[in-house]
């Protein structure tokens, strides 16, 4: 969904890094995209991860390259992937996934999300 930023990212060498959580679905249809072969076809870095025990080196390796990166965090098929944006919300009405934390996003925070 972002890839016309990545190319512009690109471009620019702006080091943005995009960080999917990815459960192979995108709502209820099931996406099953190379994103490590995507970003190198567009010229930046691709990670993939999909053991835990590999989360923390991987983090590392995306924040200390200098440029763009697509980081392809793979996780439970079957869990929401969280925050979420509730469809016509604001994004200070996104959902953080416990009961505890709805609601926590008050006017200063809101402004940064």
């Amino acid at each position: 969904m972002n890839m016309q930023e990545m190319g512009t990212a690109i471009q620019f060498r702006a080091p943005v890094k995009q960080f999917i959580l990815n459960n192979e679905r995108l709502g209820m249809v099931r996406q099953l995209p190379d994103f490590v072969k995507l970003a190198e076809a567009f010229g930046c870095k691709g990670i993939k991860c999909d053991a835990p025990a590999d989360l923390d080196d991987a983090i590392r390796e995306m924040l200390a390259y200098d440029g763009p990166v697509i980081f392809d965090c793979l996780v439970e098929k079957h869990e929401n992937c969280f925050p979420m944006i509730p469809s016509g919300k604001p994004h200070n009405e996104m959902l953080l996934g416990e009961a505890e934390t709805q609601g926590v996003i008050q006017a200063g925070g809101a402004v940064l999300v």
